[in-house]
């Protein structure tokens, strides 16, 4: 054998032994990546984290909360033209390989020389189905490892799953991109639309995100966004998927998107979404409600939300401005670069209808002229400006501006609001350092319509209408006249209206409440009495009763809990919430049944389950399999009975009154039946007015946060009933007129209002009081002279008239803003 053939067998020798050890350390390494391989039977399992959505009454989104922002779709209700879209872009052979493109492979391997040769980016040759395999049951890190796993797992995917099901997984996992996860919410989150509705434009744009999203931004990487959407298009006309005109329609789209933002949708529902979210956080978890996908439907009405907010943010303006303007909110230099400056300056996001601006100059016929970011200007005149007094207190202001330098200066930033739509005026505006909330429900349901928790979100997320814990003020009194006409009082019982004294105990000062107006009427009737908030009517009326009684009221119609039975307590010394209150106020307007306020209808899970709904009534005739001649299902009321309905609607007639001729004639002018009730607390720190029509009731109350006087006359009448009007005015003020419901075993017997003596139709103060049946105005518990001697207790002699009723001259009307 010559020397050249051994060389060579040995050479051959060494090359087959060589590649043999290589092949076993090749197989020992892929077994041992195989035994360290994932479980890919979890992909069907797999409950991807997705989107919690809060929706309105109506059925418009409200908020969204998530972690990753993910709606996940059936492959089935995904458009064919969508899944063609990404199939072109990432994967055109997907129904052709067998988990990896080895094809694929080869070019891009050649690509990549090229493309290393020439300084770009390297291409990758990952499958979908690989996608899936990294997405699910590896890291993102990049190694060799990793991608053998990678391939090895995708050879196991598509031999346990059908091609639908990986692509179903591959589009409502992969991320595009803004928060999106998912085909689904990148539509929405980008073009704020469904799959359904997407342009060919639009659905190659989300097909050209999962290489690398923030490289093809549509806003900060526009131009390159848009080259790789139209190779996209491109890649779509070679696969036949499009059609040449189709190609260059979407090819010649200029890329519109609208941008949706996380969490809340429309800045008016901050407060309630808010309220939603801790409600859903607290009944099913942080993981559920960031994660598990589930579907809220929420009493809110968005229409009666922003009519709450716009006038509670009228009555806080309108206070702020009667006690004078605190200066600027900053100052800038107006040298170069003015306006990055501006934009440089915190501000208020949902008051959408301020802008910041600076006062560049101010001009001889006492205008200002303001410099808004963009550079355009505008000019806030006199007129527009003319309120702002200097602030001295919150009881005084200085005297009143004569021309523009009195209350601003070159430099000043400040918010104003375009006085008329394209206009160039501008109102110089404040932000208020008084505020407040307001909250509207069904009565007959508890569904809270409308939660206002202050002026700004944005300022403060402090929600006032569920959190804030007040003294209610007169607001309380109707729970004690309530009490008084069930315990044999009517609407025509005679009350003394003079001073009342009670001792406290050993080593206390004797209580001596007042009325808000420091004179007293004497004899006075109970619809006289609430109409004109006398708190010494009230005070005795409670310590008649026993306050142990007027308690238990409070609390059995949901006032509050845990009342403390003494007597100031009947004069709303005792704290609640917005919220609680006017829900009780809703067993007057109902008929005397106790609905629990809600603010969400129903939940439901990622599959659709019902897992909450508020209306709970039982109904086992209601699922009937057909209709067989029966009688219609019917459903009891909603909540359970507190009061009766007769001693509700004699409330109702009284706070009517109230409305009408007493200390909420603010709100008379909606135009339909309304009851309601004024509220001041001493020294006037908070203002409240609750009231109701026939099917929704409203409350507001404002104050400083930290509770201070707002100043002599700032009441309940004064301060909280124009918010209510204006809000009520939007709510019911276009619809028909409906009276108050009179319940059963209800008598309508003529009466004097001021005497409540009977009296003949053609009296100017008549009006039909309401009796229950067997009562009339002469009968009833009175609480006058040589009837009302207790203990502890020293009336005013001189108070008292001979009469145990008041003539109808001294019996003076209310102002309507006052008590």
């Amino acid at each position: 054998m010559s020397l050249a053939l051994r060389i060579f067998l040995y050479l051959s020798g060494f090359a087959l032994v060589a590649a043999l050890g290589v092949a076993i350390a090749a197989g020992l390494y892929v077994y041992a990546l195989v035994a360290d391989l994932p479980d890919y039977q979890a992909l069907q399992r797999y409950e991807p984290p997705t989107t919690t959505r809060v929706h309105a009454g109506d059925g418009s989104l409200v908020a969204e909360f998530a972690r990753e922002r993910r709606l996940f779709v059936p492959i089935e209700d995904i458009p064919p033209r969508v899944i063609e879209a990404f199939l072109s872009a990432e994967d055109k052979n997907f129904y052709e390989h067998p988990g990896v493109d080895f094809w694929g492979v080869v070019r891009a391997s050649f690509d990549n020389v090229n493309n290393y040769l020439q300084g770009r980016r390297l291409e990758g040759a990952s499958t979908i189905t690989q996608q899936v395999a990294k997405n699910f049951l590896l890291s993102s890190e990049v190694s060799i490892d990793r991608k053998i796993k990678e391939a090895l797992l995708a050879f196991r995917i598509e031999d346990a799953y059908p091609k639908k099901k990986i692509l179903e997984l591959y589009l409502n996992e992969i991320y595009l991109g803004s928060g999106s996860y998912g085909v689904a919410a990148a539509a929405l989150n980008y073009f704020d639309k469904a799959l359904t509705e997407l342009s060919v434009a639009e659905m190659a744009y989300l097909a050209a995100l999962p290489k690398a999203p923030n490289n093809y931004h549509p806003i900060r990487a526009r131009e390159r966004g848009i080259e790789r959407r139209n190779w996209v298009i491109g890649q779509m006309l070679e696969n036949g998927y499009i059609t040449p005109s189709e190609a260059k329609a979407a090819m010649e789209d200029p890329l519109h998107v609208q941008m949706r933002p996380p969490g809340t949708q429309n800045a008016e529902v901050e407060y309630f979404a808010e309220e939603v979210r801790r409600t859903i956080m607290q009944r099913y978890g942080e993981q559920s409600l960031y994660d598990g996908g589930l579907v809220v439907r929420s009493t809110v009405d968005p229409k009666l939300q922003a009519a709450g907010l716009a006038a509670l943010r009228t009555g806080l303006i309108a206070y702020d401005q009667r006690h004078g303007w605190r200066g600027p909110v900053s100052k800038i230099d107006l040298g170069e670069g003015w306006e990055k400056r501006l934009s440089e300056v915190p501000r208020l996001a949902d008051v959408t209808e301020w802008t910041l601006a600076v006062v560049t100059r101010l001009r001889d016929d006492n205008s200002a002229i303001i410099g808004l970011e963009d550079g355009s200007q505008g000019v806030i005149p006199f007129d527009g400006m003319n309120w702002a007094k200097p602030f001295i207190s919150d009881r005084s202001v200085g005297a009143a501006p004569t021309k523009a330098s009195d209350i601003l200066g070159a430099g000043d930033v400040v918010y104003v609001e375009r006085r008329a739509e394209g206009d160039a005026t501008y109102l110089l505006r404040q932000v208020p350092a008084v505020n407040g909330a307001l909250v509207a429900l069904d009565p007959h349901t508890g569904r809270v319509l409308a939660a206002v928790g202050g002026f700004s979100y944005f300022k403060s997320e402090f929600n006032r209408a569920t959190q804030a814990l007040r003294q209610t003020g007169s607001t309380f009194k109707p729970i004690v006249y309530a009490a008084a006409l069930d315990h044999g009082y009517t609407p025509s019982s005679i009350v003394m209206d003079a001073p009342f004294v009670i001792e406290q105990g050993p080593g206390l000062p004797l209580w001596k409440p007042e009325n808000y107006s420091h004179n007293f009427l004497g004899p006075t009737t109970l619809r006289v009495g609430l109409s004109l908030s006398r708190n010494l009517m009230t005070v005795r009326l409670a310590h008649a009763l026993g306050m142990d009684v007027v308690a238990g009221y409070a609390e059995r119609l949901g006032a509050t809990d845990n009342m403390e039975p003494v007597l100031a307590m009947s004069l709303g010394a005792k704290d609640t919430t917005l919220l609680a209150l006017t829900s009780a106020f809703a067993v007057f307007a109902n008929g005397g049944r106790r609905v629990e306020p809600t603010f969400i209808d129903r939940v439901q899970n990622r599959s659709g389950e019902t897992i909450y709904r508020h209306d709970d009534r039982a109904c086992a005739e209601c699922n009937a399999d057909q209709w067989q001649g029966q009688e219609e299902p019917a459903l009891s009321s909603p909540g359970k009975d507190v009061l009766d309905a007769r001693t509700a609607y004699q409330v109702v007639s009284l706070l009517q009154g109230v409305v009408q001729y007493g200390t909420g004639t603010a709100v008379k002018d909606v135009g339909v039946p309304l009851a309601g009730k004024t509220g001041t607390t001493n020294d006037e720190k908070d203002a409240w007015f609750i009231g109701f029509a026939p099917d929704l009731v409203a409350g507001v109350y404002i104050g400083f946060d930290q509770p201070r006087p707002m100043g002599r006359g700032e009441t309940g009448g004064a301060v909280a009933a124009p918010v209510f009007r204006d809000f009520m005015k939007v709510a019911v003020g276009t619809r028909p007129a409906i009276p108050f419901r009179i319940p059963p075993g209800i008598e309508l017997i003529r009466v004097n209002r001021k005497t409540g003596l009977t009296t003949s139709a053609d009296d100017p103060y008549a009006i039909l009081e309401a009796f229950k049946a067997g009562e009339t105005p002469e009968s009833g518990t009175d609480l006058v002279e040589g009837e009302y001697a207790a203990s502890g207790v020293v009336d005013d002699p001189a108070a008292y008239g001979s009469r145990p009723v008041a003539p109808a001259s001294t019996v003076t009307e209310g102002t309507g803003g006052l008590y």
